[in-house]
């Protein structure tokens, strides 16, 4: 009965569709409203689907500047392993580096590459176009929640998170199992983690050594998130101002960033961005601290109305909703290859 207790009360573990259940009449009053059953994808005009779902991430890089996310480039499922060493080099990334796919969601088949045998492993079982990004040594992730409305030159941001990911501190007694049965959220996915680094489980960790359990700093995935709301200022609002200026376009979503620290950020040194996400991006700000349910409900509905006023000006200007078969079509599309992602996450070490 406790247990069953706790699953009700622990909101922030619910599944995300009885999470959003009580409150969907809103969204779907915002589709009668604006005649629209996809109002939101004027949002972001530059990004498929206003970003809502299944935007290609190249998409996204070639909107950004160069110099501000890491060296990246993409792969086919079916290229030869001697062109993808040879594109590896002409890349200038070396090992370990991050892989994930082209189109994809909730860190699956996000994976740390040390050597070549992995990189082969990997290749030879992504059902997917994928992409080989450097992996960045900055110590800090954090996110930022990002809202311009296109009549504004200044935006503002209504979330800044630090995002730990899932992790252990070795202590060289106990081993990777019993270290991860320990772990407050670790413990809630042991299948998945002995699936994940079988090579390791029963391998005792070093004294003050820390192993990464997942490099997706994701609430699904783990991560504990920290609450930076207090260093918010005008500052950091202009750093991305002119970052969401020169992606052109780009009114609502969420940027995952890699930094030394927000002060650096404020100072525009010292970071890198990851990715960011258009209109589908959560306002996850609201877990790991200190929000009660009615309080992230309050912050949800309070992001959809600036979602639909940025929709219904964009779509004002010429920039109409997608079809409804289209969307229809695109979603259909998507839906099978992330079920097709996440059967190959879980076979993919």
């Amino acid at each position: 009965m406790k247990k069953l207790i706790h699953r009700i009360t622990n909101w922030e573990a619910w599944p995300f569709k009885i999470l959003y259940a009580p409150i969907a009449p809103v969204w779907v009053w915002y589709m009668i409203r604006s005649g629209a059953v996809w109002f939101f994808t004027p949002s972001n005009p530059k990004i498929t689907f206003g970003g809502l779902d299944g935007e290609p991430k190249k998409e996204m890089y070639d909107l950004l500047p160069k110099e501000l996310y890491p060296a990246t480039f993409n792969v086919m499922p079916g290229l030869e392993f001697n062109q993808l060493q040879a594109n590896l080099h002409q890349s200038g990334i070396r090992y370990p580096f991050i892989v994930k796919p082209e189109i994809g969601c909730q860190g699956i088949l996000l994976r740390k590459i040390d050597h070549e045998s992995a990189l082969k492993q990997y290749h030879a079982e992504v059902p997917c176009e994928y992409m080989i990004q450097s992996l960045v040594e900055y110590p800090m992730e954090i996110s930022v929640f990002y809202i311009r409305h296109p009549r504004e030159e200044k935006g503002m941001i209504t979330g800044l998170l630090h995002k730990i990911p899932l992790q252990v501190t070795g202590d060289g007694i106990l081993t990777l199992e019993q270290l991860v049965l320990q772990h407050p959220k670790g413990h809630k996915r042991m299948e998945e983690m002995k699936a994940k680094h079988r090579n390791n489980w029963n391998q005792v960790i070093p004294a003050g050594e820390k192993y990464m359990l997942s490099y997706a700093a994701n609430h699904n995935r783990g991560a504990h998130f920290v609450d930076l709301k207090d260093q918010i200022d005008d500052q950091l609002v202009s750093v991305f101002d002119q970052i969401s200026h020169q992606v052109n376009d780009f009114f609502y979503g969420r940027y995952d960033i890699m930094c030394n620290s927000v002060e650096d950020v404020k100072n525009g040194r010292y970071f890198t961005i990851l990715e960011y996400n258009g209109c589908g991006a959560e306002p996850n700000h609201f877990y790991d601290t200190g929000y009660t349910l009615f309080g992230a409900y309050r912050e949800i509905l309070k992001h959809w109305k600036a979602l639909y006023s940025i929709s219904k000006y964009n779509s004002s200007q010429g920039i109409k909703p997608w079809p409804y078969l289209k969307g229809r079509k695109f979603l259909q599309e998507t839906n099978r290859l992330f079920k097709v992602l996440r059967e190959a996450d879980a076979r993919i070490a």
